[in-house]
């Protein structure tokens, strides 16, 4: 068995390149948002001009954006949230909501701290947990049956 994995959220911190080294050896591949914040803001108006409205500068942004998002998620397997401490993340929301709507699996991490903002979500997933290792660990379970030393 192969697994196609969507990383999508919290873009400052290195919890994608943790799951990712953690997975080495295992028949799985991810996908990913752009996280590069400043291409990620601003791909609409390099590509399609500019805006003045800062509402339109964004607006162009999130559908370019979405483009990439729909893709990963609808060719992934399971699809993985983060929320960050620091920042709202509405989209990691949304992006959570859109792979439960295509019935893909759902893992979510994210701290204590919004564990009642995100209930809804959360109920939503197959699994919920506060440390990036713990995903390689349920991506290991999932294709080889072993649970962590």
């Amino acid at each position: 068995m192969a697994l196609k994995v969507y990383l999508s959220g919290e873009i400052h911190t290195d919890w994608r390149e943790q799951i990712i080294e953690a997975c080495k050896g295992l028949d799985v591949s991810f996908d990913a948002p752009v996280t590069d914040h400043a291409a990620s803001d601003d791909c609409g108006v390099a590509i399609l001009g500019a805006e003045d409205q800062k509402y339109w500068h964004d607006h162009k942004g999130a559908m370019v954006n979405a483009i990439r998002t729909r893709k990963g998620i609808s060719d992934a397997d399971v699809v993985v949230v983060r929320f960050g401490e620091k920042y709202k993340q509405w989209n990691a929301a949304f992006d959570a909501g859109y792979a439960s709507a295509l019935g893909k699996s759902l893992i979510i991490v994210h701290g204590t701290d919004h564990q009642h903002a995100l209930k809804e979500v959360d109920a939503a997933a197959l699994a919920v947990t506060d440390d990036p290792l713990k995903v390689a660990d349920i991506l290991r379970y999932v294709l080889t049956g072993s649970l962590p030393a």
